[in-house]
């Protein structure tokens, strides 16, 4: 797989974001009717360095997962992505010297370690698909952390158009610096691959993530996120009927706690404690 497969990929799954709305493509772009056009006539300067900073730190990860993935293992390069979840709570304490908070971190580390019993296999040295995939965490990380700083100053549909924007414009240059072209010779099932990875996995996934993210921290967010690899188990059980292993229940118990860590503060643990020290139960 070449590195150019990434950009058409990516060109596809952002062309069909950017044309979700019902509108074509060349209509999104140069159309002064297009939701597309309208979104970013409303938008101000401000959501435009947003977006494209979210654009850029979105492009960039999907870029480092998908060739870091050609020099080394799918399981690999699930956990390393994975590893954005420990790397999040730092970013806001060496940029804003913000403190720490004792379950946030907790919880990140039992997401990190769940993600690694579900996904890794302990096999072959640290290589350079690895360190991209890396590099390809700390884009994510980056991504997550500026969407909660700018959510809660600019609009949420706002951020994610024009972040998915800057996205597609970048593969677009990418294919067109490396002299490449772009094929859609795709099938019935390519195409609807394709839609649902534009639509759901791209559109509404990202959209969504930003709107929450107005309502929670980052560190949450990265944790919750993390969950993908539960779903991901879940649904190989359910779907493609994959035999239930102790390995897979012990990795999803180990992210259900992170989730619960810091979603809760063990405020229930403490509160039982509480109790039975003061002799109500």
């Amino acid at each position: 797989m070449g590195n150019g497969i990434y950009c058409e990929c990516n060109f596809t799954r952002f062309s069909i974001t950017l044309s979700s709305d019902g509108d074509s493509l060349p209509d999104c772009l140069l159309s002064n009717d297009s939701d597309l056009y309208e979104a970013f006539a409303g938008a101000n300067a401000p959501v435009f360095i947003a977006g494209t900073v979210l654009g850029v730190f979105l492009f960039l990860a999907f870029l480092l997962q998908t060739v870091g993935l050609q020099y080394t293992t799918p399981s690999k390069n699930a956990f390393l992505t994975a590893v954005n979840v420990v790397i999040v709570p730092f970013i806001g304490y060496l940029i804003f010297r913000r403190g720490l908070d004792k379950y946030g971190l907790i919880g990140a580390f039992l997401a990190i370690v769940g993600v690694g019993v579900l996904s890794i296999e302990l096999n072959g040295a640290f290589n350079t698909g690895d360190a991209l995939t890396l590099l390809c965490a700390i884009c994510f990380a980056f991504h997550i952390f500026f969407t909660a700083e700018f959510v809660k100053k600019h609009s949420p549909i706002g951020l994610t158009i024009v972040q998915m924007f800057i996205a597609f414009l970048l593969s677009i240059l990418v294919i067109l610096f490396r002299g490449e072209t772009i094929h859609f010779d795709l099938d019935g099932r390519g195409l609807l691959a394709a839609s649902y990875l534009g639509i759901f996995s791209t559109t509404i996934a990202f959209l969504v993530q930003t709107v929450a993210q107005k309502y929670t921290t980052e560190t949450k967010a990265a944790i919750i996120l993390s969950t993908e690899a539960l779903f991901g188990t879940l649904f190989s059980v359910l779907i493609l009927h994959e035999q239930l292993t102790i390995r897979m229940i012990i990795g999803s118990i180990l992210i259900l706690a992170a989730v619960i860590t810091a979603e809760t503060k063990l405020a229930f643990i403490q509160n039982k404690m509480s109790r039975r020290y003061n002799g109500d139960d």
